[in-house]
């Protein structure tokens, strides 16, 4: 494999970064939130200065220049203002607006919200590379770094295990029995 390069996140990274989110939250929830234009809708909100999955709040792997994966990540104290964002520009290209009753963090924490690699390039390293560097930020921000993980994703608990996180608590977010891990 060739050098993995990890680098905070431009305007012009809004095709990976959208494409990361959707793998980490579903393309079924991310149709209920957003409509048929999910992707489009999601590529607006990573271009924003301001929503949870604005490039200022994101990592992303490359090789050779080309994006192969992404890392979204904020202070849980942002999450009300990032929130409020992301639910406004959703409700105005669909029509809907989602109600989230639960938080997925809080201000205690530097949380992970989204993570992905694109399927040719798992497996080689790229998900630790843009978890470590999510964990030095959360180490700047003096805070530890906190993430969900689907009780249904073994896989993906036992890599974040791998690097040093534990759980914390369980959650139920968005109809999903999660744990909640923390660094």
């Amino acid at each position: 494999m060739k050098d993995i390069l990890i680098r905070k996140a431009t305007k012009n990274d809004d095709e990976i970064i959208a494409t990361v989110v959707v793998m980490a939250i579903g393309e079924d929830l991310a149709k209920t939130y957003c409509g048929e234009n999910y992707h489009q809708v999601f590529k607006e909100l990573v271009s924003l200065e301001v929503s949870q999955y604005s490039y200022n709040n994101a990592f992303v792997a490359e090789i050779d220049g080309k994006p192969i994966g992404a890392a979204v990540a904020y202070d849980g104290a942002d999450l009300y203002r990032l929130r409020e964002a992301t639910l406004n520009l959703i409700s105005l290209r669909s029509g809907y607006k989602p109600e989230i009753n639960e938080d997925e963090t809080d201000a205690s924490e530097f949380y992970l919200d989204s993570l992905g690699v694109l399927p040719e390039y798992r497996g080689s390293g790229v998900g630790a590379k843009l978890i470590q560097a999510v964990c030095d930020k959360a180490a700047d921000c003096n805070k530890p770094a906190g993430l969900l993980v689907d009780f249904e994703n073994p896989n993906a608990e036992r890599l974040y295990n791998s690097l040093g996180f534990k759980r914390v608590n369980e959650k139920d977010f968005l109809g999903h029995k999660m744990w909640h891990l923390s660094r």
